[in-house]
């Protein structure tokens, strides 16, 4: 009869529907959901958190986009910056004052003479590890770059939160940093495997050391680079 179609026939149509659909969809990923507290059970901002591939996948990038740390109102902006390793970062300076950028760190020496606006070439970090910046001209300004050795990284918010998402499923060794943390950074490693989607929730609780950075000089107006 015209219209009627075979039950394999019309089986054969359903499974080629499917197969379009889900050739349509994103793939499906899993994420790590990270919280850091501090000893007194308060969110940690600016935590860098990493979570280091055992297995094989999860390849670095041959060539990572460029990044930046900012100048503004004399200080290094953001304070904590994770990069990849490999990344060149830029230093803009955005006030209207030259800056002297440095750092003395074993996993990137360089130095950046005083400048203002972008006229600074950017710096290449080809070594993982944690690089402190500073500048000549003001004491106060310290900064930090943690160059990660993984793609899977992230550094939380105020709430002490951060999501890495996009994580092969495999086994993973995750850890975390921060410029304050009184922990070793290898006494935080955790070891989990994650499985093809879904996002699985960990948390740290680290001993914050008192901040000892130097005040800014207040704006007298007496001083050049105040």
């Amino acid at each position: 009869m015209a219209g009627m179609h075979s039950p394999a026939i019309t089986n054969a149509r359903r499974v080629l529907c499917a197969l379009l659909l889900l050739h349509g969809l994103p793939a499906a990923a899993a994420g790590l959901h990270a919280r850091i507290v501090d000893q007194a059970g308060r969110p940690v901002e600016d935590a860098v958190v990493l979570a280091k591939h055992v297995g094989e996948g999860g390849g670095v990038p041959a060539r990572p986009p460029d990044d930046l740390v900012d100048q503004v109102d004399k200080d290094f902006v953001p304070y904590v910056k994770p990069i990849l390793v490999g990344s060149r970062v830029h230093f803009p300076n955005k006030d209207n004052i030259r800056h002297h950028v440095y750092s003395f760190s074993p996993a990137k020496k360089f130095e950046l003479p005083l400048y203002s606006g972008t006229s600074a070439p950017p710096v290449l970090f080809d070594k993982p590890g944690i690089v402190v910046l500073g500048c000549n001209i003001h004491d106060w300004m310290i900064g930090y770059i943690y160059v990660s050795e993984t793609p899977y990284f992230g550094k939380t918010a105020k709430e002490g939160e951060v999501v890495i998402k996009d994580l092969p499923s495999g086994s993973y060794a995750m850890r975390v940093w921060h410029p304050r943390m009184r922990e070793t950074e290898e006494s935080t490693i955790r070891q989990s495997v994650i499985g093809r989607t879904g996002t699985i929730e960990a948390e740290w609780q680290i001993t914050l050391n008192p901040d000892t950075r130097i005040r800014r000089a207040p704006a007298t107006g007496a001083g050049r680079y105040r």
